[in-house]
């Protein structure tokens, strides 16, 4: 007798470096959790950890420029391709992103001594807040929606993010 499990559908493939697979919305929600962390521990340093600031906020740049790229070069055009329901919100997701990257560039130019630096971090934290709410309350559902393979879409990102170097 033959008996099949249900579960092996759902289990999480192994990709190289031994990390498992996540679809597409799955592995984006993770950076959208590790980027508000990093958010909330930049809030809570105190006004003279000057060097952890940096060190952090530059931590948040990177991650969300490699974040950004896979999005426009994979997810994106996936979603655009899949659904003309969602165009909108590509659009104004790809527009979010060039604003942020604009931030993201003045922020990785400066030193955390500097006038403004503080509020530039916040102002790129409420930016990311915002654009997040709509991708996981509006866009990833119609993703989802529309059928997508989003564990090959979530395979791609993770191998381009692992190409970028910023």
């Amino acid at each position: 007798m033959r008996t099949s499990s249900s579960t092996t559908r759902n289990t999480p493939k192994a990709i190289p470096g031994g990390q498992e697979a996540l679809d597409a919305i799955a592995l984006l929600t993770e950076d959208h959790e590790n980027v508000k962390q990093m958010f909330e521990q930049y809030e809570g340093l105190g006004e003279r950890a000057h060097a952890t600031k940096k060190k952090l906020a530059t931590q948040i740049c990177t991650e969300l420029t490699k974040h950004a790229t896979a999005e426009e070069e994979i997810f994106y055009p996936a979603v655009r391709a899949a659904t003309k329901k969602s165009e909108d919100l590509v659009d104004e997701a790809t527009v979010e992103h060039a604003s942020a990257k604009d931030l993201i560039a003045q922020i990785m130019d400066m030193e955390a001594t500097d006038d403004l630096f503080d509020a530039k971090v916040k102002v790129l934290s409420e930016m990311i807040e915002h654009h997040v709410k709509e991708e996981e309350n509006e866009m990833f559902p119609q993703a989802r929606a529309a059928g997508l393979d989003l564990e090959a879409l979530g395979q791609q990102i993770a191998e381009r993010k692992a190409q970028i170097a910023v």
